[in-house]
């Protein structure tokens, strides 16, 4: 699927740029609000849009787009991202270290209605990318696997269930809602759950963000008593 971006407000400054012509250049910055993307550890990332939705209905004159990475440095020529000629965005393989901002930078030029004067537009838009792996094992398990290798696993699951059900229902000796299933919440290592930093996502294991750190199965990502760890994925302070 496509993730697009989203717009909050806007800061207007602007300069003579032509004495002769007395045309001005307008600089409008966009302040972006981030959108949180959850992508599952070894795929590929959507495709991420350098542009929100209502302009792309819009006909854009000379975009140029330029997209950095959580370390500040520009994504183009990495061999880990996809950049396409309208800016669009996929990494590839996506590893927890990955994890973070990713933000990006569209310039484009308008033509004012009024005074027909040549504007210069820059905006910013801003992701959140996350590394959202499912159970201990699955490095192993899931490179093997030329599918989803969740959905895979959930309905292996969900199929022993249902044997291991049917099994107890044919045992005369078996009363009625003997059988059950308790699920058992966890996460890996480095990884939590939080329903309020990930609302669009509560259930998910989100990998554990700087400053924080989970070192067994549990489900909550513990903050740092010092603030060493400036990485995703943390273990240990």
């Amino acid at each position: 699927f496509t993730a697009w971006a989203l717009k909050q407000q806007k800061v207007v400054s602007q300069q003579q740029v032509g004495v002769i012509t007395s045309s001005f250049m307008s600089f409008t910055l966009f302040s972006c609000v981030a959108v949180n993307v959850y992508v599952k550890v070894f795929t590929d990332s959507p495709l991420l849009v350098c542009m929100d939705l209502s302009l792309s209905q819009e006909e854009i004159i000379d975009p140029k787009y330029l997209w950095i990475g959580p370390d500040g440095k520009n994504l183009e020529g990495q061999t880990y991202a996809n950049l396409t000629e309208t800016g669009k965005l996929m990494l590839m393989g996506f590893k927890e270290s990955m994890s973070g901002a990713y933000t990006c930078t569209l310039s484009h030029r308008i033509i004012e209605t009024m005074t027909q004067e040549e504007v210069d537009v820059f905006e910013t838009y801003k992701f959140m990318l996350y590394v959202n792996p499912f159970a201990p094992g699955w490095e192993e398990v899931c490179q093997q696997v030329p599918y989803d290798c969740e959905d895979a696993t959930n309905m292996k699951v969900q199929e022993a269930r249902n044997r291991i059900g049917e099994f107890f229902s044919r045992q005369t000796y078996a009363l009625k809602h003997d059988f059950s299933v308790t699920h058992v919440d966890s996460c890996r290592p480095g990884f939590g759950k939080n329903d309020i930093t990930h609302q669009n996502c509560a259930g998910c294991c989100v990998v554990c963000e700087p400053g924080t750190y989970s070192p067994n199965n549990e489900v909550i990502c513990h903050v740092c008593t010092r603030p060493h760890v400036k990485k995703y994925g943390a273990k240990f302070c």
